[in-house]
C-alpha cells in the first residue's frame, strides 16, 4: 500500500477517533455531574436529569429545518450561571425553576446576534408565559448603555436586558464544552436540565422553532 493510500484511509479513522473521544468526554462530564453534589439534593438533581433523557428523545425529531443546528445533549444540570437582571439585581437560573428556558448569550459586537435578536424577541412575545421564557444574557463588558441602545435600535421589546459584564457565564459554559462563540443557545427544562445546545444563529420565530418550544412546553 502506498503512503498516499495510507494517508487517504488514515484521515477518516482519525476523524472517527476524534468523534468517539468527544462522545466519551460528554459521557464523562455527565457522570461527573450526576455523581457530584452532596447528600439528597445532589442525588435528586441527578435523578431529575436522568429522567429528562426521555424528553430529549421526544424532541430530537423536531431539531430540523431552521433549528437543525440544535444538538441534543445528554441531560445534566447546568453549572451555576450568575448575572444581573433588568433591575440590576443578582440572579441565577434557580430563579426560573419550573420554566422551560431558551438561554441565549449575545453581545452588541456580534453580527449574527444582531440578525437573530428580533427572532428571539418574537418568540418570547408569541410563546413566553409562565411555562416558557427566552432568557437572553448580554455579555458586553462595561455599562448598560450600549446594550440598551442596541436593543432599542433593533426594536426589541419583549426581551429583558439580563447582563454579565464579567463574561463569567460564557467562560463557564466554554469550560463545559458548550459555548464556542456567539450567539450560543441552550434549551433547559423546568428542572434546570440541559436538553439541547447550539452555537450560531437560528430563525427562532420560524414554525420549526415554535414547534420545538411547543413540544417542550407540552411535556
Amino acid at each position: 500500500m502506498t503512503d498516499q493510500t495510507t494517508r487517504r484511509f488514515a484521515r477518516p479513522l482519525v476523524a472517527v477517533a476524534a468523534l468517539l473521544g468527544l462522545l466519551a468526554g460528554a459521557a464523562a462530564v455527565y457522570v461527573r455531574e450526576t455523581r457530584s453534589g452532596n447528600g439528597a439534593g445532589g442525588e435528586t438533581a441527578a435523578a431529575d436529569c436522568a429522567a429528562a433523557q426521555a424528553t430529549v428523545g421526544r424532541i430530537t425529531p423536531l431539531l430540523k429545518g431552521q433549528v437543525a443546528a440544535m444538538a441534543p445533549q445528554m441531560p445534566r444540570p447546568l453549572p451555576p450561571l450568575s448575572f444581573t437582571n433588568a433591575e440590576g439585581k443578582p440572579q441565577d437560573l434557580s430563579a426560573f425553576a419550573g420554566k422551560t428556558l431558551l438561554v441565549n448569550l449575545w453581545a452588541t459586537w456580534c453580527v449574527p446576534c444582531r440578525e437573530e435578536m428580533p427572532a428571539l424577541d418574537a418568540l418570547q412575545r408569541d410563546m413566553g408565559d409562565d411555562r416558557f421564557q427566552v432568557l437572553a444574557v448580554n455579555i458586553d463588558m462595561g455599562g448598560d448603555e450600549k446594550p440598551k441602545a442596541f436593543l432599542d435600535e433593533i426594536g426589541v421589546k419583549a426581551l429583558a436586558l439580563n447582563r454579565d459584564a464579567s463574561m463569567g457565564v460564557f467562560n463557564t459554559l466554554k469550560k463545559e464544552g458548550l459555548a464556542f462563540g456567539l450567539p450560543a443557545t441552550f434549551l433547559v427544562d423546568p428542572k434546570g436540565c440541559l436538553l439541547s445546545a447550539m452555537n450560531g444563529p437560528a430563525a427562532w420565530d420560524s414554525p420549526d422553532a415554535k414547534a420545538l418550544i411547543a413540544a417542550v412546553k407540552g411535556i
